[in-house]
């Protein structure tokens, strides 16, 4: 690939991340005019731009369909409803209320998609937020941290781990059994951090809580139908890909998106357009867009070019690699989101394996099931942490990070850049520090 188009797309890509950092012009409109100058440009052809979004297709079903279900429901005033009832079992002191959110969203976060548990979570943060009469922007924070870093806990937890493990045939109790506590860590130093980060939330205490009114929640009936519909899409999330006839999580979230559609309208509680007009199509964008740039820096070669980097400043040295590799991937995952990033360093520490001969070339075949050296698993599992982690750095860093964006500004604020950075830079900094002791400690001595 010539070297004018990689040198354009990575300064594409530098001025949409400079643009969202600075918050000139709004992320998504940012984001959508790299992609359509990568076109322009000729850097790529719309075809190929249409192209990397569909590689992606299951991750924006996925999306769409637990947006439409939420939006759905919401004439029930059952999120509300939930809302009152977590504050009063706080019992309306703010340091029970940020551990009762790190208490709820870990163990959800263990079997399902981060990004999937915020869409489900985030709608009860605002009004939890109006009752104990705090600001909701650093509630989501919380949410976003704890769902990022709890997806470290098992295999199907986050994308990345997922996508990782995979690469390397590693087992789901393999992964308990080497990595879940570096999940468990993560998220204790989260707790340890909250009466720092979070001090007036935590210091915040409502009085009269026996006050506070529940809110009543509309249509019980269908309500009741509701649920079954969640029970279902949520069991199918867990279980669908393991059936003899495979079910994908973004196929059972669209077939839970037309089961709510349907029961909306046959219960008269909204209409199919409002529903529709009210998903949050600015985040689905921005993903889009994304997607189609990261797609640039494949195309011309950027990223396959950093494997010969890897190798000229590690060689065989796969201690350094690994404590390396935890803190330049989560670095890079900080403002290149982890899904992407993941798909595309996976072949290229591949590829610097095979260049270094730490293992033979038939790793590369993508169909490859064979165990690869016990030695260089350290470097695979670095990435995982790194790509998880990093995405706690700033607002762009997963795709948990833009959903809570995208649901603050349904709810009339924004998550400014450097407010998420002042929150989320320590929390990573110190996640990953902890993240290389552990590996250090566990596999490398």
């Amino acid at each position: 690939m010539d070297n004018w188009q990689a040198i354009i797309a990575l300064g594409i890509f530098a001025s949409v991340i400079f643009l969202v950092i600075t918050e000139w012009i709004h992320l998504t409109i940012a984001a959508m005019l790299g992609a359509l100058m990568l076109v322009m440009l000729n850097i790529m052809s719309l075809p190929q731009a249409i192209g990397y979004i569909g590689q992606s297709h299951s991750t924006l079903s996925l999306f769409f369909g637990v947006m439409v279900m939420i939006r759905a429901f919401e004439p029930t005033k059952v999120f509300d409803y939930l809302a009152a009832q977590m504050v009063i079992f706080a019992k309306g002191k703010g340091s029970r209320l940020l551990l009762g959110i790190v208490g709820i969203v870990t163990p959800i976060c263990a079997v399902l998609p981060n990004a999937t548990t915020v869409m489900l979570i985030a709608p009860l943060i605002p009004p939890i937020a109006q009752i104990v009469g705090v600001d909701f922007v650093p509630l989501l924070i919380l949410l976003v941290f704890v769902a990022n870093s709890a997806g470290l806990l098992t295999i199907v937890g986050d994308p990345a781990t997922y996508i990782v493990g995979s690469a390397i045939n590693l087992s789901f109790t393999d992964y308990l059994v080497r990595l879940s506590l570096g999940g468990a860590i993560a998220i204790f130093v989260i707790i340890a951090l909250l009466p720092v980060l979070f001090r007036k939330i935590w210091h915040k205490e409502l009085e009269n809580v026996e006050q506070i009114t529940t809110p009543k929640i509309n249509h019980p009936r269908t309500l009741i139908v509701g649920a079954a519909i969640a029970i279902f899409v949520l069991v199918f999330f867990v279980i669908g890909e393991s059936l003899p006839i495979p079910i994908s999580p973004a196929t059972v979230a669209l077939v839970g998106a037309v089961l709510a559609l349907l029961l909306a309208h046959h219960s008269k509680i909204d209409t199919l357009n409002n529903i529709l007009r009210d998903v949050d199509w600015s985040t689905l964008i921005f993903f889009m867009s994304i997607f189609v740039l990261i797609g640039g820096l494949q195309k011309t070669g950027v990223i396959a070019s950093l494997s010969g980097v890897l190798a000229a400043i590690l060689g065989k040295n796969i201690a350094l690699g690994s404590i390396v590799l935890i803190f330049f991937v989560g670095l890079i995952s900080s403002v290149v989101p982890n899904i992407p990033l993941v798909v595309a360093m996976v072949p290229l520490l591949k590829e610097y394996l095979v260049k270094v001969d730490l293992t033979s070339a038939e790793v590369l075949s993508p169909d490859y099931a064979g165990q690869f050296p016990e030695q260089v698993l350290p470097l695979f599992y670095a990435m995982m942490f790194g790509a998880t982690l990093g995405g706690n750095g700033t607002l762009v860093g997963a795709s948990a990070n833009i959903v809570a964006a995208g649901i603050a500004e349904l709810h009339g604020r924004r998550i400014k850049f450097k407010t998420f950075f002042r929150y989320g830079f320590p929390v990573m900094i110190a996640q990953l520090v902890a993240s290389a002791i552990y590996v250090w400690l566990r596999f490398l001595l």
